[in-house]
Formats: structure tokens, sequence, C-alpha cells
């Protein structure tokens, strides 16, 4: 694939996203936190993230091997589907069982019980959607893969906007509706991804053969050991906070916590969704042997962009807006706030090299630099957790996640053995003086709303970009070019 090709793939599947995820977490998420509470939701937020950390049981790796297997040997998809999606419901089966004898044994009772259930079913659907969406990106069908990106949220928002505002019901919204929406949604979208997987690989029905089953497994293995590691190192803040602290606190405070994480999660997103399209490109261009240079360029150039933009522009605005959005609690969400959204600067870096890594099948170095991360990222949490709360939880995610980036980023180039000069590291320090500057003056000069100073901002922020030539004219001519 050109380069004009993946900046106009990439266009699309975040137009999509920008249209709808904004929404999503700003408008119909932020506003359900709002409804239930910060106690109510930071239980929820806590349980989700428990169900989050078995996820090793419930993929096994099978995702990101399929979309770098299917990639790169395309006539696989019709022999290998039917098996590993029968796969794919044994191991949901094993996840559900043992999440709950897990929760059983940490302490969740009755109501804690009853969420977690719904969240691990909710855990086993998103999974089944992206393995079925790791079949369409396998194929570059990005346009198809960029709708169905987006449609679980588009349900949800229409389904907790009728609850929320359409006055369909006399009783205050509940979390566990919360729950059930999000069951709907995804099974909806589930269905969907598997029709076109189905009509595409022209599968009729399941099988069960467990030599296959065995052999997948097997190479999927290094793959699901990533994964955990990485959940691990990614999901325990939550968990450690509501579980170490006083019970008087331990609920207030991960709902803190939660509401910062929410606007991270929200910019996670966008670079997630760059590397959906970098897995299948790197693992077919490295097959053909291709030159990956100008890939990499591009994607860490607009990554950066997008990552360092987002984490000047919510610092500088952070106070209004967290009082906007949380006014019961946005004293406490900004002092958490200042740690957790700059996370988005090292996570955005490991979407590109610690998926180039994987790509290249270098998933040993992976899972010893996940390991590290986990060392850090506990240590941090029990030291700092009994004596800044929230806050201590948010310094061990933006240490963890920086370190994890300056790894990835070393082994990356050593490993493909790419020129440290291919990243405009001068234009980068550049344009982060350059916004600085300006968002200084914007904020403390220019005294106008909210909105209008961010879009004044956002606009500033592009300016700069093409002045510093850290994102050339050239790529804005490729996309439109491909349209």
């Amino acid at each position: 694939m050109k380069q004009k090709d993946f900046l106009f793939n990439l266009f699309i599947l975040l137009f999509l996203n920008l249209l709808i995820k904004p929404f999503w977490i700003l408008g119909v998420d932020m506003s359900v936190q709002n409804a239930v509470g910060a106690e109510s939701f930071g239980l929820y937020f806590a349980v989700f993230n428990f169900t989050f950390l078995f996820n090793m049981l419930l993929d096994f790796g099978l995702t990101n091997f399929n979309n770098r297997n299917i990639a790169q040997n395309t006539q696989l998809l019709s022999k290998h589907i039917s098996g590993i999606l029968t796969l794919k419901l044994v191991l949901g089966l094993i996840y559900l069982f043992i999440v709950l004898i897990a929760g059983i044994c940490i302490g969740y009772e009755s109501f804690q019980l009853k969420l977690l259930v719904w969240l691990a079913f909710n855990q086993f659907l998103n999974a089944l959607i992206l393995y079925l969406r790791s079949n369409v990106a396998a194929l570059l069908m990005f346009k198809t893969d960029s709708i169905l990106s987006v449609l679980d949220k588009l349900l949800m928002i229409i389904i907790c906007g009728l609850l929320l505002w359409g006055n369909v019901t006399q009783k205050p919204f509940q979390i566990m509706w919360f729950a059930y929406a999000q069951t709907v949604s995804c099974l909806l979208a589930a269905a969907v991804a598997l029709v076109i997987v189905m009509f595409k690989a022209k599968m009729i029905r399941l099988t069960w053969n467990f030599t296959f089953f065995r052999a997948i497994l097997k190479k999927s293995f290094p793959f699901a050991l990533l994964y955990l590691l990485m959940s691990i190192y990614g999901r325990t803040d939550a968990v450690i906070l509501e579980r170490i602290l006083p019970n008087s606190i331990s609920a207030t405070q991960t709902g803190i916590f939660a509401s910062a994480f929410r606007f991270l999660d929200a910019l996670v997103q966008v670079a997630f969704l760059v590397s959906v399209i970098l897995l299948p490109l790197f693992s077919k261009m490295l097959k053909k042997k291709e030159d990956l240079t100008p890939i990499i360029r591009s994607a860490f150039t607009l990554l950066f962009f997008f990552s360092v933009t987002a984490t000047i522009l919510l610092l500088a605005y952070r106070i209004p807006l967290l009082a906007f959005r949380y006014p019961d609690i946005w004293v406490e969400s900004a002092r958490v706030f200042v740690f957790i959204i700059p996370c988005i600067i090292p996570i955005s870096m490991t979407y590109i090299f610690g998926t180039l890594l994987t790509a290249n099948g270098n998933l040993r170095l992976l899972n010893i630099t996940s390991a590290i991360a986990i060392v850090v990222n506990i240590a941090i949490n029990f030291t700092l957790i009994p004596v800044l709360e929230a806050r201590g939880a948010a310094i061990a995610g933006l240490a963890t996640q920086t370190s994890i980036a300056v790894m990835q980023f070393f082994i990356a180039f050593k490993q493909l053995k790419i020129p440290f000069s291919t990243l405009p590291y001068f234009r980068c320090l550049l344009y982060i003086c350059l916004l600085t500057g300006s968002v200084f003056l914007t904020t403390n000069y220019l005294h106008t709303g909210l909105i209008k100073s961010l879009v004044i901002c956002s606009v500033i922020s592009l300016i700069w970009a093409f002045v510093t030539k850290l994102i050339p004219l050239k790529f804005i001519g490729s996309i439109f070019e491909k349209t």
C-alpha cells in the first residue's frame, strides 16, 4: 500500500470515529457518570478493569495473531474462520467461569457479582467483535472496518440517550442499565460483523477440531502472553486503587480516577485506530520486504501531532473543562488529570513501535518489556496510592507508559535497522515550544469561552504544524488526491 492509500484510509477511519466517539465519551459516558454518581461509577469502573485483567483467557492472542497471519496469507481465511470461531466460544466460557471465581475470591458480593457477570459477558462480545474485525482489516477492507469500529458506540448513544434524556422511564438512571445497553449494542454489532466475515469466507458452520485448536493456540500463545502483560500494567491502577484504600474512600477515589481517565480513554481510541491499520499493513510490507520508512514517518508524525496537541490543550483548559463536566468533583479530578492526560504521548508511540515489533514477530522482546513495565507499575502503585490516593495511581500509569514506550522505541529501531534520522526530532521540539507559547498567551490574554478558546488553539496548532513542516502539506494533498 502506498503512503497516500495509508493516509486516505486513516482519514476515513478517524473521520468516522471522531464523528461518533467524542459524543459518546464526552456526552453519553460522562452523563452516565454524573447521573449515577462518583461512587457507583467508581465501582463500575473498578469491576470493568477487573474483567479486563483476564482478557488473555478470552482472546489468547488470537486477534493479533489472526490479523498478522491473514494479512500475510489471505487464502487461509476460509480454512481458519470456522475453527477459530468455535475456539473463541470455548475460550469465552472458560473466561466467564474464571472471572466469576476470581471475583468471589477477592470479596465481590451480590450486586458486585451481578455487575461482574454482565461486564464479563460484554468483554466476550467485544473480543468477538475485535476478532471478526481483524479478518476485515487483514483483507485491507479498511472502509468496512471503519464502519464496524463505531457501530457499537453508535448503538450505545441511541440506547443510553433514550434512557438519559428520552423520558422513557420514571426511575433515575441505574448503572446496571449501562451494562445492559452495552450488551445489546455489542450483540448487534457482532452480528453485523459476523455476516460480513461469513460472506467473505463463505463459511457455513462451526467446526470442532481439537488438533487445529492446539496448533492455533500454540502459535498464538506469545500474542496471548503479551496481551496479558499489557492488560496488567495498563489496567491494574484502578483495581489496586479500589482494593487497597479503606472502604470509606476507595469507591470515591476510584470514581475520581475514572473521571480523568475517561478523557485519556477517548484519546487512546484514536491511537488504537491507527494501529488497526498499521498491523496488517506492516505485516504485509515486511513479508514483501518493502520499505517501511515512509509509513513509519507518517504514522509517527500524525500521532505525535495529535498526542502532543491534545495534551497541551487539555492541560491548559483542564479547570473549566472538568468544572463543566464534573461539577461535584472537578477539583479532585483536576489533580489527577495533570498526570493521566500526558499518558497519551507514550501510549501513541507504543501503538506505532509496539505494532511494528508485533508485525515483525518480536514477541519475546515485547513480553520482556511488558514484564518490566508490570514491576514498575505495581511498585509505584503500592508506594504512592496509600499516600496520594488517586493521584498516586495516575503517576504510576504515566511512569509505566513512558518506560514501555522508550524501551519499544529503541528496540524497534535496532531490530529493524531503521535509521534514527527517519523521525523529525527538531521539528517536533520546535512545534512543542511554539504551541506551548501560543496556548499560554491565549489562555492568559484572550478571554473567551471554553469552546471558542479550544477552537482557536486547535487552529493555531494546525498553523504551527504546517509552518514547522511537522505535517507537510503534501499529506493533505495525498488525502484529497485519493478522494
